[in-house]
């Protein structure tokens, strides 16, 4: 399963989720029996060619549009905004869906 996080910086440079219009670097964070097994990142979206199986936000008020029309699930982590926490909502059901 692959996660996609706005991030303020990589994770070892201290970076946390941030909302999307301040993003610095995109986290592709690649879970496998609720653990990180990889990490990627990039600066644009764009260049990450591989399939996004859910985008996790910082404010359900994002633009987050584009996620929508590509059928990408978004969740809101409402209160979670280092990485850790973040997974960690994730794999324990914790975030909450954004619907259109």
């Amino acid at each position: 399963m692959i996660i996609l996080l706005p991030l303020s910086a990589k994770v070892n440079e201290g970076g946390k989720l941030i909302n999307l219009d301040k993003v610095v670097i995109w986290g592709f964070f690649v879970l496998e029996e609720g653990r990180v097994q990889k990490v990627d990142y990039f600066k644009d979206r764009a260049d990450f060619d591989g399939w996004i199986d859910v985008v996790v936000v910082a404010d359900k008020g994002d633009y987050i549009w584009p996620f929508m029309e590509e059928s990408i699930p978004v969740l809101e982590a409402p209160v979670q905004r280092e990485v850790d926490d973040v997974i960690e909502a994730f794999l324990f059901k914790e975030l909450y869906e954004i619907t259109n």
